[in-house]
């Protein structure tokens, strides 16, 4: 048996002995729960939530770091629901793919990529044409406007100059919805200031970066990309201008196919072209990519696909095989990896919508479950926000009360998600209420954790419910902004949190409290005071 002292007071992990009960240790990850001690456009702040409120008033409570540098991504950045799962779980700031591919542009290493050399090789030396693919905002979260001009100075010293096009996607998300015309006005200024390199095509990121399984948006981009399927267009501000009037904002416009004078298309993907897809970030670029080199996506296309060769900028998917320029660095003895050396059971309780954020993520870029490693997934809400903003939070919380009732395992990790996704809506009311529903949930989650005599944890993986706009206008981007972190349990006999913590601390601190020493590539440190 595992026992943890919490001053004086020990509790009990693993077999149980002398009658008693085993005792749980519970982290509880409130997604999308940042801080902020403004009042407006606070979903959290004008919600009744007298479970949290209790928490709060009366445990020791810090607040930790989300986003930024702290957490491995570039300064400024806000964090997200991936950065924030891995930090957690890793018990360190891992840089992220946004950072490395930022420290190459830096350092100038990134013109050196032998990936990227030998794809603007194969360009010139057939004569072909290379296709630039992402998204074109600098909301920095799924891509970066630098890495785009990085790449078209790249294809100018090639001698690349008359066979290079851009084919991009407008945000919407990420930065204000009916900014796309502005960003593409920038970017077509910036493509005649470097001298190369032509808008070919133009999309909504709802088509082009479903990551659902709509395979018919999918669609809709592959065959704009291959086919030239689209609204025929010959100025791209005053197309994406004019989906405005049609009341389309920047996520949902449809695809614009560019012209020459002539009414001809600027270009499309033929046999031999090259592709390069240079968002950082792939979970929404799968779908895509795969409709471009798979034979079994066939369906998105009546018409023959064309044979290319293509550069995923980061690892977008380890089962395409496909050249990737920056790849994934694997993590070491992350969190499950010491349960694991240590026979500790626990157990990963979420939604499907994040349960690749609780296993991939969480668990250092490594989708394989560890030894003693349980997960219990309940299926989203297949319901609209309207109608269920609690999505699955209440058949999460009650798997996490059986569990611990039947006692199979020592450590239960729980992620209620309902907040953000109803916060990345821009819906304020319905956010106030998913907030409501998952402080329910932390509630009965609580009182079950005292009655068995355990320790909760509740945090956040990174902010987003605490800064909204008032009028519900448009999707709310993840914040900058610290989450808390808070120590739940009885007898805690003077307990005090250090202040200045991160992410990468809540797994030292797992760690400290079942009494393990931390492995030294967790850079994180315990959060309570010595």
């Amino acid at each position: 048996m595992v026992t943890v002292k919490l001053g004086n007071w020990s509790l009990g992990f693993g077999t149980e002995a002398d009658g008693d009960q085993k005792r749980p240790l519970v982290l509880v990850i409130l997604d999308g729960w940042g801080y902020s001690d403004k009042n407006h456009g606070n979903a959290i702040a004008m919600a009744n939530t007298p479970n949290f409120d209790r928490i709060r008033n009366s445990y020791p409570g810090t607040l930790l770091a989300a986003s930024g540098q702290r957490v491995g991504l570039t300064s400024n950045t806000p964090g997200n629901p991936e950065i924030g799962h891995l930090n957690i779980g890793t018990g360190r700031a891992v840089k992220s793919k946004r950072a490395r591919v930022g420290d190459a542009l830096a350092d100038g290493s990134f013109y050196k990529n032998k990936v990227l050399q030998r794809a603007l090789k194969k360009v010139a030396k057939r004569g072909s044409s290379l296709h630039l693919v992402g998204l074109l905002s600098d909301g920095e979260v799924q891509s970066s406007t630098e890495t785009l001009f990085s790449l078209l100075r790249m294809a100018k010293k090639k001698g690349l100059k008359d066979k290079v096009f851009v084919h991009g996607f407008l945000d919407g998300v990420d930065v204000p919805p009916r900014s796309g015309d502005v960003y593409v006005e920038a970017i077509e200024i910036k493509l005649a200031d470097i001298g190369v390199g032509k808008l070919a095509t133009l999309c909504g990121r709802q088509y082009a970066m479903d990551a659902t399984q709509n395979w018919q948006r999918t669609a809709k981009a592959y065959t704009m990309l291959a086919h030239s399927e689209g609204v025929g267009a010959n100025d791209a501000v005053t197309a994406i201008r004019e989906s405005y009037l049609r009341g389309l904002t920047d996520e949902f416009v449809q695809p614009i196919i560019l012209q020459d004078e002539d009414e001809k298309p600027i270009a499309s993907i033929n046999d031999r072209d090259v592709v390069i897809f240079f968002n950082h970030r792939g979970e929404e670029m799968r779908q895509l990519v795969r409709a471009v080199v798979e034979s079994e996506t066939d369906s998105v296309s009546t018409f023959a696909k064309p044979k290319v060769d293509i550069v995923c900028m980061t690892d977008y998917d380890q089962d395409l095989g496909e050249p990737v320029a920056f790849g994934a660095v694997g993590e070491s003895n992350v969190l499950a990896d010491v349960f694991a050396d240590h026979g500790i059971e626990h157990g990963l309780f979420t939604e499907s919508g994040r349960l690749r954020h609780m296993t991939f993520y969480f668990n250092g870029r490594e989708g394989r479950s560890r030894r003693g490693e349980k997960r219990i997934v309940v299926e989203s809400a297949s319901e609209m926000l309207q109608e269920k903003p609690e999505m699955g939070s209440f058949k999460v919380a009650d798997s996490v009360l059986r569990a611990i009732d039947s006692a199979e395992q020592d450590v239960f990790i729980v992620n209620l998600s309902a907040a953000d996704f109803a916060a990345r809506s821009g819906n304020l009311e319905k956010t106030i209420e998913a907030v409501q529903y998952v402080d329910t949930c932390l509630g009965g989650i609580i009182d079950k954790v005292r009655e068995r005599g355990g320790v909760a944890l509740v945090t956040s993986d990174h902010g987003n419910c605490e800064d909204m706009s008032m009028n519900g206008s448009a999707p709310t981007p993840f914040t900058s902004n610290p989450v808390p972190f808070y120590f739940v349990g009885d007898h805690l006999n003077g307990l005090e949190l250090r202040e200045g913590g991160a992410l990468e601390d809540i797994a030292p601190t797992i760690l400290g409290i079942l009494g393990i020493s931390k492995p030294d590539e967790m850079t994180g440190n315990d959060l309570r005071k010595s």
